[in-house]
């Protein structure tokens, strides 16, 4: 009997489900929960999912939860509008095997994948489209165990992990042992470490990706790979070169670094009648040059820069290094805030009342709209264009933020092709543009056109040929694929407008290990990464 009503249960929510996206199923269910009417097709994309995937994991447009789902990790409101072209199905995976069958069933049926983990992608593209073709998404919302081995220093995550997962599970095993990841305790692990993915441990441990030593994905034709299995190339191309272009990747294997018990962090607020210009300027060549224990980034707006460190070791060594090295900044022991790696992470994005556990919440503290760009500086920019950036672009209406993360020591002494992400040897500093802004329709309109024009501003100061720019701040002003006449894969040509600004001299690789591994491009979005099947002259 129990067998019995779980296929009838199984059987109802299946044609509840399809009801959802099919005008024709009307009165589909008698009153003893027996399907009527149309037989769902055997054709039906669909149909095929849920063969294999419960039904309670599966989302069709129009279906009770699908938007409470659909939104549940949008995290620029921008693409909350009525006009943004939203997934037709969305599949919520608790296995590798439901992946798998997604797309497989994705395949025979025409209807591509798009995956999110954590929704922090800046122009939306794990979770919309800018055209009107139909696709799903897989979201690995409920993919996101931690595994740490204190022992060998290991630990497998799930792509649907977010950061602050993953550093608690870390701290819990040791107050020994990070990893060098991002800032927010928000962001996906999937989409993050598929860029590159960096923070405040940059310097002293490169990036994320520099450290992963292992993953799990799911190709293109749908089978289950390793990085034994799936080759060098493969496993380079996934660890740097942007989310979603080369397989599902559902977990990875991440080698765990070692920290002092306490460390030290400081947040120096200048304005420009402190010397706020005087201390970027010298800022932008001292801070590279630093130990790579510390790290001192800047975060300049309005009329003030803050300076903010995270320091590998105690107040009682750092105040001398400070006066020693960057004396003009006058920090002294009261600006020391000594604590666990961990709670590092709570202190710097969250603030100072915020506790290890706040890091665990999956709701972002971002509600806004934005628009966001990024550049690379090999040359520090002279005082006097800061005092116009300062006196003419912080003051103008809709004038955002610059966040600049210094480079230098481990992050720079890689080869630019160890992985995808190229910017090391020669880079100072990286600038994060954000401009933001509450409410929809006519706000926007300034923001984003203080944001283009102050980057076109910024353009003689920054890295050039090609113009850099970080993939996990993925800009679609950059360029977006292009599928030329009577073909069904993205254009190379077409795609080196964006990508060699990302991938320099690495997105050739990406392309012909992209024409290996899905010669079809299947895994396709504005800006995946094009499949180079022959050699360009």
């Amino acid at each position: 009997m129990a067998t019995t009503t779980t296929t009838t249960s199984r059987a109802l929510a299946l044609v509840l489900l399809l009801c959802a996206v099919s005008p024709c199923c009307l009165a589909a269910v008698d009153a003893g929960g027996k399907a009527k009417g149309p037989t769902p097709s055997k054709d039906d994309f669909l149909s095929c999912l849920a063969k294999d995937i419960p039904p309670k994991l599966l989302y069709a447009k129009g279906s009770p939860s699908y938007s409470s789902v659909l939104v549940s990790t949008i995290r620029n409101l921008r693409y909350l509008s009525f006009k943004t072209v939203n997934p037709v199905y969305i599949v919520t995976p608790t296995e590798i095997a439901h992946i798998k069958n997604t797309v497989l069933c994705g395949r025979r049926y025409n209807i591509r994948i798009r995956v999110r983990s954590g929704g922090h992608d800046y122009e939306g593209l794990s979770y919309r489209s800018e055209s009107p073709e139909p696709f799903a998404i897989v979201d690995l919302n409920l993919m996101r165990s931690v595994r740490v081995d204190g022992k060998s220093r290991t630990a497998w995550v799930e792509s649907g992990a977010q950061l602050g997962d993953l550093y608690y599970e870390i701290s819990k095993a040791s107050p020994k042992l990070a990893f060098p990841a991002g800032v927010c305790p928000t962001i996906g692990v999937g989409g993050h470490f598929s860029g590159g993915g960096f923070g405040m441990l940059l310097r002293k441990y490169g990036v994320a990706a520099d450290n992963v030593i292992d993953a799990k994905l799911v190709d293109a034709n749908g089978k289950t790979q390793d990085r034994k299995s799936m080759g060098e190339d493969h496993f380079w191309a996934i660890r740097g070169g942007g989310g979603e272009s080369f397989g599902i990747v559902v977990s990875w294997k991440v080698n765990l670094l070692p920290v002092p018990p306490t460390v030290t962090v400081f947040q120096i607020p200048k304005t420009l009648n402190e010397g706020a210009i005087d201390l970027l300027t010298k800022w932008q060549e001292l801070a590279p040059a630093l130990p790579d224990d510390l790290m001192i980034r800047v975060m300049a707006q309005g009329q003030k820069a803050v300076f903010e460190a995270l320091y590998l070791g105690t107040c009682t060594t750092l105040v001398p290094l400070m006066k020693t090295r960057f004396p003009e900044l006058a920090m002294n022991a009261s600006h020391c805030n000594e604590m666990p790696w961990v709670q590092s992470i709570a202190y710097i994005h969250l603030g100072k009342n915020a506790t290890v556990k706040d890091i665990l919440n999956r709701t972002s503290s971002i509600r806004a709209f934005g628009k966001y760009k990024s550049d690379y500086v090999s040359k520090p920019i002279a005082k006097p264009v800061w005092e116009t950036i300062y006196r003419d672009w912080f003051s103008k209406p809709g004038a955002g933020i610059m966040i600049m993360d210094p480079y230098g020591a481990t992050i720079s002494a890689l080869n630019e092709t160890t992985t995808p992400f190229p910017h090391r040897k020669n880079v100072l500093y990286n600038i994060q543009y954000i401009t933001f802004w509450f409410g929809d329709g006519a706000p926007s309109v300034m923001p984003i056109k203080w944001i283009r024009d102050f980057y076109a501003f910024m353009e003689p100061y920054v890295t050039k040929n090609p113009r850099q720019a970080y993939v996990n701040y993925r800009d679609l002003d950059l360029g977006v694929n292009k599928v030329p006449a009577g073909s069904n894969v993205t254009s190379y040509i077409a795609g080196k407008a964006w990508g060699e600004r990302y991938f320099k001299g690495n997105f050739e690789k990406l392309a012909i290990t992209k024409g290996k591994v899905d010669p079809t491009d299947y895994f396709r979005n504005e800006q995946s990464i094009p499949p180079l099947l022959t050699m360009v002259a």
